[in-house]
């Protein structure tokens, strides 16, 4: 049974997004991008201790025609053991809230990987096969642990690098264990020539466009991230 006085759990991989989900009657949990820890820290979560489950943060572009900022609330999620749908009430109150909060605000199914898709080749492969718009690390787990303990789960997530970008080989490795940035890790590959000036200006101006709209769902969703409590939508 759900408690209905319990926080709303969200799925993050980056501390940053960690720290914006957080507020009132929302508790947000990750683990730096790393979707095997992510799940050793959920399956320690008995009982799960929340009334639903949102993914919340930055995502790839698999979809040719979005951009850093555009928003996709997601209706499912396709991973490796096939796909997981959102709950389809609490994702459309979702997208109703978040009408105009960006240039475009999508409802569409998102992939998860457990390792990052870099190439754009290994993009358009994953749209492919999946017909996602977005891909992540953190929703097809996040799915799973809402799904074994009969909660809702919705996603929101917002386009960094688009589907015709490749990432630089070097953003998958400069995080930290908690997803913070690893200043270290990123001046090692500019040391040893993995990384280039014009790498990481395009990947900052695109990941501040990301931020700045996942600020404004942040904004929007208020608190519980706009979950409703026992079934009572609010308009936005």
């Amino acid at each position: 049974m759900i408690d209905p006085t319990a926080p709303v759990l969200a799925v993050t991989g980056l501390a940053r997004e960690r720290r914006m989900a957080a507020g009132d009657g929302v508790e947000a949990v990750g683990a730096g991008g790393n979707p095997h820890r992510l799940r050793q820290l959920l399956d320690a979560r008995v009982p799960p201790g929340c009334r639903a489950v949102v993914s919340f943060g930055i995502a790839g572009g698999l979809d040719p025609s979005l951009k850093p900022g555009d928003v996709v609330v997601g209706t499912g999620v396709v991973g490796e053991e096939g796909r997981r749908a959102a709950d389809l009430d609490l994702s459309a109150t979702l997208l109703n809230l978040l009408s105009g909060v960006g240039p475009r605000v999508i409802p569409s199914d998102l992939a998860g990987v457990d390792a990052a898709i870099l190439a754009v080749d290994g993009k358009t492969d994953l749209r492919a096969r999946t017909g996602a718009a977005a891909v992540d690390m953190e929703s097809h787990v996040a799915a799973a642990f809402a799904g074994r303990h009969g909660l809702p789960f919705a996603a929101v997530r917002v386009i960094c690098d688009p589907a015709g970008q490749a990432l630089p080989a070097f953003a998958a490795e400069a995080l930290t264990a908690d997803g913070e940035p690893d200043i270290a890790a990123v001046f090692f590959a500019f040391a040893r020539g993995r990384a280039r000036l014009g790498d990481l200006m395009r990947l900052a101006k695109d990941s501040n466009a990301a931020f700045a709209a996942l600020g404004r769902c942040r904004t929007r969703l208020g608190p519980g991230l706009g979950v409703p409590v026992n079934g009572e939508a609010r308009s936005g």
